[in-house]
């Protein structure tokens, strides 16, 4: 089976899976300064806007938030034992993995669609019918809506990704041993990991 995870033009598996890892890693460094961009803007602002971002967040729907943590948290989970399923070539275990990721990633987009849905409902998108004051709290919420729309984004990214190699997997498209998952994989923690960032700094900063 090692013979049929390389892939030119890899001379053997170790370099090939290094190869994907390096990649990846570049791809998710410049991913990374992307959102230090947003995470730098939130922190000059709050800086400068404590006691707004404070009543802002405050009306942000912190159960859900909490339910997304828990889903993201949970798929980082099930991937990750996907992933070693795949090497121990536990086919029945991987393909359940991978679904449970996809359908995790899912109920995240599908909560957080709840949560617009609240939000809109009480106006609390930047413009004149805005119901917050004072009125930095709308650098906050305009914060907000960038940030977790982006996020909503990249997730969407990654729930696709994993179906396709679900079903390549399942087609034997793909190798138990090849790097592709492992790639996929880190992706997905990285988005996982941004949601972790994003969580305490728009839901839990005005309940402290």
């Amino acid at each position: 089976m090692t013979e049929t995870a390389v892939r030119e033009p890899w001379p053997n598996l170790a370099m090939q899976r290094e190869g994907v890892s390096l990649g990846m890693w570049i791809f998710l460094g410049s991913e990374a300064l992307f959102f230090a961009g947003l995470f730098a803007s939130y922190a000059v602002y709050r800086s400068f806007n404590q006691e707004a971002f404070a009543i802002a967040s405050a009306h942000t729907q912190v159960l859900y938030g909490s339910i997304n943590t828990a889903l993201l948290l949970t798929s980082s989970f099930t991937i990750t034992i996907a992933l070693r399923a795949a090497g121990a070539e536990l086919r029945s275990l991987t393909l359940l993995c991978l679904a449970a990721t996809a359908a995790l990633g899912l109920a995240f987009l599908a909560c957080k669609g709840l949560e617009y849905r609240e939000d809109i409902k009480e106006q609390l998108f930047p413009g004149p019918s805005f119901p917050l004051l004072p009125p930095a709290t709308r650098i906050f919420w305009g914060l907000y809506w960038v940030t977790t729309v982006v996020h909503a984004i990249h997730l969407s990214v990654g729930i696709g990704a994993v179906l396709v190699i679900l079903v390549a997997f399942q087609k034997r498209l793909i190798p138990p041993q090849g790097a592709t998952m492992e790639g996929v994989a880190l992706y997905w923690h990285f988005v996982d990991c941004i949601w972790i960032v994003l969580f305490p700094l728009l839901y839990l900063g005005g309940r402290s």
